[in-house]
């Protein structure tokens, strides 16, 4: 409980609250899109850096079982979503792949903030949880999109663009650039640019979450029309998939902070990198069901509830 009420209370936290509360009380606050754009370089630019440099410390025995686990994830949710999605919430097979590709898929965001709220709460996850980050964004977008293929759907999925499209944008080039120069330079080489993007980190997020906070609330309204099965999709399915995530991560030998941010990228769903490649390979897809899933219901689920009990989740399995 004190955990909860320590999330809730955090700035992170309260900066996506405001952020709907400005929306709400329909306020003329606007925050300029180049701002925004540059404070999402800047933040993603500085998980992949400091990955890097963590990576460049880390024994290749310690990596190989969270690397196994993330690829082992990022196949099995975006599938168990489609099973979901199709045969029990009986939606058809091109917006349930799409929502699946969301949920296959991982939130930069709501990983930034399992970061801040574990380190928060005493827990140090591995410096190599970015270099994670950033393989778990493909395959289950990957995974998503070939199902309606393997479905007589064939004419749907231009999968060729759709790889591209993932491979290429913007927030694989700055995860995975930031890794290759952190990597490279390491830990006496980056000190030099270290202040500037370590300790101006949390600053950033808190803008960055309060715009957030406006973009999930102009979105509250496409929550009569998804219906009540896709909320309790957008809750309950990153339960689980936490919770699988959690024992996935005790198993390959992460620490309880390094789970516990594991479960909160594995139940999270993409609204960037997703988005992107459904539009191109499932151009028949509803926007109002796959980003009200990702970024209505789930992300701030996520936000208030889904880390904290991600971390007792992962502090239960370890005491055993």
């Amino acid at each position: 409980m004190d955990a909860l009420l320590s999330n809730f209370t955090s700035p992170i936290v309260l900066a996506y609250v405001l952020g709907i509360i400005v929306r709400l009380v329909k306020s003329d606050l606007e925050i300029p899109k180049p701002v925004y754009q540059g404070i999402s370089i800047y933040l993603l630019l500085a998980i992949g850096l400091k990955g890097g440099v963590e990576l460049s410390k880390t024994p290749l025995a310690d990596f190989a079982g969270p690397f196994g686990a993330t690829l082992f994830m990022g196949v099995l949710t975006p599938i168990l979503a489609f099973l979901v999605l199709r045969f029990i919430g009986r939606f058809d097979i091109i917006n349930a792949s799409a929502i699946a590709a969301h949920y296959g898929s991982v939130s930069a965001v709501t990983f930034i903030a399992a970061i801040t709220y574990s380190e928060l709460q005493g827990f140090q996850p591995e410096g190599f949880m970015p270099t994670l980050l950033a393989l778990l964004e493909v395959p289950g977008i990957m995974v998503a999109l070939l199902i309606p293929h393997f479905m007589a759907q064939g004419k749907q999925v231009s999968l060729k663009k759709a790889v591209r499209e993932v491979a290429t944008g913007g927030s694989i080039v700055l995860l995975a650039g930031g890794l290759a120069i952190g990597f490279l330079a390491g830990p006496e080489k980056f000190a030099g640019i270290e202040p500037f993007f370590v300790n101006g980190f949390q600053g950033a997020l808190v803008i960055f979450l309060l715009e957030l906070g406006m973009v999930t609330a102009s979105r509250l309204g496409d929550l009569r029309k998804v219906g009540w099965f896709l909320v309790g999709f957008g809750v309950i399915m990153p339960l689980i998939f936490g919770s699988l995530a959690v024992v996935a991560g005790h198993f390959a030998g992460l620490s309880i902070g390094g789970t516990t941010v594991f479960a909160a990228m594995v139940s999270s769903g993409s609204y960037i990198a997703a988005p992107a490649a459904v539009r191109i390979a499932l151009p028949k897809a509803s926007p109002a069901l796959y980003l009200t899933a990702s970024l209505g219901i789930t992300f701030p689920f996520n936000i208030a509830l889904g880390i904290p009990i991600y971390l007792f989740i992962s502090e239960w399995v370890a005491s055993f």
